[in-house]
């Protein structure tokens, strides 16, 4: 009898009807699947510059790409959020006051996606840099060999053909920006985390909001899981079959 009593409080507590606390979580859930989005495809944009800055750019280019993704892996990253947040957001509005406008309030969502982007820029750097190093050689060559410009071949031949051998590094990164969500709690973002906290807080029940936004968490990281596997299935056609 008492098991029945504390599942109904608990289906009570995750309903989404108010007093529950579940349409709350949802709302949660969506910012921080917001903001792993932005911030990846920020990543995967600073990842292939600062890839093809390592490879094929001059001495100041890979220097610049070589300094940026040792300090940010080096530093962790809930500091790296601290000043990026704090110090980046002071150093718009300080350009913006020298050339004579306004303060501007930035977004929570465009803050987020900003700070996680410029984190996962770095780890997509070396993530690409190696995938693009695997391509085999004889292929650049041989599209060099018909006339096509870099561009082309970046297009055509480089991007295709180190896919497969980037995605399984790609999903880790994918993962690992729903995971990094969390750690805009701390700047006072209403993402997953920071909802539970207040969910809990309230009711005290602690491990009941904990234990969802587990779930929740873990739900995203297997339909993740899936979706990528999917991917680098469809990246590896024609390709002999890779057994673990």
């Amino acid at each position: 009898m008492s098991g029945l009593v504390a599942a109904t409080a608990t289906l009570e507590l995750l309903q989404l009807e108010p007093p529950g606390w579940g349409a709350p979580l949802l709302q949660g859930l969506m910012a921080s699947v917001l903001i792993a989005l932005g911030a990846y495809g920020l990543g995967l944009l600073l990842g292939l510059i600062g890839a093809f800055a390592k490879l094929q750019g001059g001495p100041v280019a890979r220097d610049l790409a070589a300094v940026y993704t040792t300090v940010v892996r080096a530093v962790p990253e809930l500091v790296l959020i601290l000043i990026l947040f704090y110090a980046g957001t002071d150093a718009v509005n300080q350009l913006l006051l020298s050339f004579g406008y306004e303060r501007i309030q930035i977004s929570g969502v465009a803050a987020g996606i900003g700070v996680l982007g410029v984190v996962q820029g770095a780890y997509a750097t070396e993530v690409l840099r190696g995938a693009i190093q695997a391509v085999p050689a004889g292929q650049i060559e041989a599209a060099r060999a018909m006339g096509m410009p870099p561009g082309l071949i970046a297009r055509r031949v480089t991007l295709p053909l180190m896919l497969p051998n980037a995605l399984p590094g790609l999903g880790n990164l994918w993962l690992n920006a729903t995971k990094d969500t969390a750690l805009l709690a701390v700047v006072g973002f209403a993402e997953l985390t920071q909802t539970t906290r207040q969910a809990a807080g309230a009711t005290k029940a602690y491990f009941t909001f904990f234990m969802a936004a587990g779930a929740l968490y873990l739900a995203i990281s297997l339909l993740s899981g899936w979706g990528f596997a999917l991917l680098e299935r469809r990246a590896r056609r024609g390709q002999p079959e890779l057994r673990s």
